[in-house]
């Protein structure tokens, strides 16, 4: 006997998974994980408040862009629904929020960070990296607030290519595309502990 044919999940399945899971569709099929957990929260919220300040108020750096926690994003044709941690657009791309008051976003940021877990590691890497090629975000961020390391990609041709892996807690880290004014590491993995 043949397996049955599964259904490809859709925005309706996303919409009603339970409140407290994060839910994805990623290559038809419906991917559930929890919330974040509070180092991963914590990461998420510094990086993306610094990036705020610098590159989207311009406070302390140069602005010209947009920059979103969790934004929703439906790419291609029978859309991948992904969620990333943060993304951020150039300002003269940015989808706007004027006119229209869409939960989601259509166009693929300029700028994609996933801080991993052990939760979503697998997939951050293996499903939703290829998909930010194919839509041709410019830049892919890897953090890993456990082992302390950042892993920078810039699209080149049809996939990412790693310009470099930073880590440390000594020196600010001057990533590209947000290179003109550089993060200090505590934004990433919290403030220094002592160690005795």
């Amino acid at each position: 006997m043949a397996d049955p044919v599964r259904r490809r999940a859709t925005y309706e399945d996303v919409l009603a998974a339970p409140e407290n899971l994060v839910a994805q569709v990623i290559d038809g099929e419906l991917h559930l994980h929890p919330r974040p957990r509070r180092r991963h929260l914590r990461a998420a919220s510094t990086v993306g408040g610094f990036l705020s300040g610098a590159f989207d108020s311009g406070v302390s750096g140069p602005g010209g862009w947009g920059v979103l926690h969790e934004p929703e994003l439906h790419l291609g044709s029978e859309p991948d629904i992904v969620v990333p941690d943060l993304a951020a657009w150039r300002e003269d791309r940015y989808p706007g929020d004027v006119d229209d008051d869409s939960p989601f976003f259509t166009v693929a940021p300029d700028w994609i960070c996933e801080l991993l877990s052990e939760s979503t590691a697998r997939l951050d890497r293996m499903k939703k990296v290829p998909i930010y090629a194919r839509e041709k975000v410019r830049h892919v961020w890897i953090v890993d607030p456990r082992d302390r390391t950042i892993e920078v990609f810039r699209l080149e041709g049809a996939g990412d290519a790693l310009v470099g892996t930073f880590g440390g807690e000594d020196e600010a880290f001057a990533l590209e595309p947000f290179d003109a004014v550089p993060i200090p590491p505590h934004c990433f993995w919290g403030r220094r502990t002592s160690k005795t």
